[in-house]
């Protein structure tokens, strides 16, 4: 039997019936509801004129993220808690922090804009850590770039927007009450699967594993969705008929991170953003520049490392660094559990190894090996929320330490996307690398037998000369990094931090 969508909004719970399963949030919101200060841009995750803010119980408290609602599926919303721009003033009429800056540093120019930045910056504010007398810690300017990364502006050069970032916690702090919230949420929280129908389309909310696996079978054609950035796109540029949806966002051990001393397992529900905070903290040096760019704060808060990886795009700029580690794809369904090695994946173009009633469960990560160098490097037009013309991972263990006199290559993992069909190993590189002596002449042979492991294509984004270049350079600026004979030290990664720390909010 179909139950209604419901979700806290302005201070109770707002029920949806008879919506397209397929309805995205801003449409509801600015059709439906007519709340129009969350402004439709571009319609495909790129602007960030139509942020809000979504909040939901985590470990017993209250989490919020700030999402394109432009790509974000309404039924998504079931048992959580909306945020709209027109939450920021205060009960007694008075301004936020955020939007007294906005208008003190003249934050605005045409406006269209502002009300995703509004949002961006909110969430930003809730995320900073809170002094005893509850004033917030103020951002640091890279954490102001990484929160605004989703954000576009036309009119005014950013400068007066991060003024406002950086002016807002200067103000009288504000909190948000959350007690009445957390309550609804709480007892939405222990609700059954959610069944949603309308038009003739059906969508499945599942909350365990089992109900997961049982509903696959069940339904075997349903189209899986994630955090819907890919999916939403498909509803909002190409117009697809999705036929039933099945919504892994809230299957419990789909959530779940595991760490052992051998790997870390990462569920597929688990979002971009928090797979890559658990990754930096295994390798802070080498993915906190890939963390940064891949897409901006409100795509990583929205899309799952599991979906990245279960889309297979060639142009993917998680499946490089993953294959060059090592890392496994877990795979369920009705016929069991099997693991495969995430390069065997891959068929070809959109194409998976994915048995009938199959999903992905999760992703797991070896650990640092002992004597091991990995870089990866994504050549891009612009360092925010750009796709890739390159992405490149280099994985090389040694006999001892690289940097020593007379290291050699023990086994080598090089992973190329926007080379090929796939992301795709180099397997004449590796072969040229394995064995010898991690020197330059070793190394110009494997540059050279990158030619043999692609014939890469010429787009909009690059040629395909331009890409057998990078790629060959990038592996030389791997080497240079790693060489025993000074090294180039990758200083400019010190830079990028990890997330912000924790906090309530």
């Amino acid at each position: 039997m179909s139950q209604p969508i419901q979700f806290h909004f302005r201070g109770r719970i707002h029920s949806v019936e008879g919506a397209a399963p397929t309805r995205t949030i801003l449409q509801h919101l600015r059709e439906d509801l007519h709340c129009i200060g969350t402004k439709e841009g571009c319609a495909e995750g790129d602007c960030g004129a139509c942020t809000v803010m979504i909040g939901e119980v985590k470990d017993g408290k209250l989490a919020f993220k700030a999402v394109n609602s432009c790509i974000q599926l309404l039924p998504a919303l079931d048992g959580r808690a909306l945020l709209t721009v027109e939450d920021l003033q205060q009960a007694d009429g008075s301004l936020h922090p955020v939007q007294q800056a906005l208008v003190a540093c003249h934050g605005s120019q045409c406006g269209f804009c502002t009300p995703g930045f509004a949002m961006s910056l909110w969430a930003l504010y809730l995320a900073l850590p809170v002094a005893a007398d509850g004033t917030r810690t103020a951002p640091t300017r890279l954490q102001i770039d990484d929160a605004l990364s989703g954000n576009l502006c036309r009119c005014t050069g950013y400068r007066p927007i991060i003024d406002a970032a950086q002016r807002m916690c200067t103000l009288a702090p504000v909190t948000l009450e959350q007690e009445a919230m957390l309550a609804t949420l709480n007892a939405m929280e222990q609700a059954p699967m959610h069944h949603y129908a309308a038009g003739g389309q059906q969508f499945f909310a599942p909350r365990s594993l089992d109900e997961l696996i049982a509903l696959r079978a069940a339904h075997p054609d349903a189209c899986m969705v994630a955090g819907g950035t890919d999916v939403g796109l498909w509803v909002t540029k190409q117009f697809r008929v999705l036929g039933d949806l099945i919504y892994i966002g809230r299957v419990r051990e789909l959530q779940a991170i595991v760490e052992t001393d051998a790997a870390l397992t990462i569920g597929a529900g688990v979002s971009l953003e928090d797979a890559y905070n658990a990754m930096c903290g295994e390798y802070p040096l080498e993915l906190s520049v890939m963390r940064q760019r891949f897409g901006s704060v409100l795509v990583r808060n929205a899309g799952t490392l599991g979906g990245n990886v279960a889309n297979g795009s060639p142009i993917g700029d998680s499946m490089p660094w993953l294959i060059a580690l090592g890392a496994e794809v877990i795979l369920n369904g009705s016929g069991g559990r099997r693991g495969l090695a995430l390069e065997e994946f891959y068929l070809g173009y959109q194409q998976k190894d994915l048995r009938p009633g199959e999903f992905v469960e999760a992703v797991r990560i070896p650990t640092r090996r002992e004597h091991q160098r990995f870089r990866t490097y994504k050549i891009a037009k612009r360092f925010d929320q750009d796709i890739s013309a390159v992405c490149a991972a280099f994985a090389l263990t040694f006999n001892g330490e690289p940097t020593a006199a007379g290291a050699t290559v023990v086994t080598a993992r090089i992973a190329f996307g926007g080379m090929a069909a796939t992301p795709a190993r180099a397997r004449q590189a590796e072969a040229a690398l394995t064995g010898q002596p991690w020197s330059e002449a070793v190394l110009h042979a494997a540059m050279a037998a990158l030619a043999q492991d692609y014939v890469p294509l010429s787009d909009m984004r690059a040629s395909a000369a331009y890409r057998m270049k990078v790629a060959q350079n990038l592996l030389h600026r791997f080497w240079l990094e790693t060489r025993a004979e000074a090294p180039l030290l990758p200083t400019a990664l010190d830079a990028f931090a990890p997330a912000l720390p924790e906090s309530a909010a």
